[in-house]
């Protein structure tokens, strides 16, 4: 609980380079834990390139310098690859596999992230991350209490065991509800189909997002991302589905701002 507060002082009353500082650490961490997760065994030097040229690129949009951006985002593709291709004969070679997942978590993580930070530019920025927050935040309350008190049919049981239709409605009708509210309190939007649309939009993506990140400890028999977060687990148990909502947004403040 005590990250609310500083969430609330960072993104709305705090100086930008703060916000800024926060989004570098949590995309670093995710990195590492992704990393972790989906390419155990490749060389610590990819790992910490990707996450160098991840937070170069923060940095960028920080700066607001988007044809350096571009460049950097190629350099995600170019670095590992040219390994590969140096050491593709010698015993220290990797897969193509291993560098597309260095590729991925890039753009897994930072990208999602680095959307946020260009939200904050725009008219009522602070106000719709928070926004963003809250409608994320409230389907995985709904999801948890609906599932726990009406849940019987089963989401996917391949991937997440626990998740239910029922959970995933009452997620749904949530992020409608504090939606709706949150509209109707801060009036940085009309209520309008458009609007509702994309909040159950935003609920959906969220929802895939947690199954994903549960397919990806599944598949590499782990509880959590990491133990980084007592009693919480790790950075990707808390941003996975703030990773899948945040285009959703990003892509409707784009049009409607275009």
């Amino acid at each position: 609980m005590l990250a609310v507060p500083v969430l609330i002082l960072l993104i709305g009353f705090g100086p930008r380079w703060s916000f800024f500082l926060l989004l570098c650490v949590v995309s670093a961490a995710g990195m590492i834990e992704f990393y972790r997760l989906a390419v155990p065994g490749v060389h610590g030097a990819y790992r910490w390139t990707g996450v160098f040229l991840s937070l170069w690129a923060f940095f960028m949009i920080y700066c607001g310098n988007v044809y350096a951006l571009i460049a950097v985002i190629s350099l995600w593709a170019f670095i590992p690859l040219t390994g590969l291709m140096l050491t593709h004969h010698s015993s220290a070679g990797r897969s193509p596999e291993e560098m597309a997942m260095i590729l991925l978590g890039a753009v897994y993580v930072c990208l999602p992230l680095g959307m946020i930070l260009m939200m904050g530019r725009y008219p009522q920025g602070s106000l719709w991350i928070f926004f963003l927050l809250a409608v994320v935040f409230a389907g995985d309350t709904g999801a948890f209490y609906s599932g726990m008190l009406f849940g019987k049919h089963k989401l996917y049981r391949a991937v997440s065991p626990g998740k239910t239709w029922e959970g995933a409605i009452g997620g749904l009708v949530s992020s409608l509800i504090v939606a709706f509210w949150f509209l109707r309190i801060f009036r940085i939007h009309p209520v309008d189909p458009a609007v509702m649309g994309m909040t159950a939009a935003l609920s959906v993506s969220a929802q895939i997002g947690d199954l994903v990140e549960s397919m990806l400890k599944r598949h590499h028999g782990v509880k959590d991302s990491s133990r980084i977060l007592p009693g919480h687990g790790g950075i990707l148990d808390r941003i996975d589905g703030l990773l899948f909502a945040t285009p959703v947004l990003f892509l409707f403040l784009g049009y409607r701002m275009a």
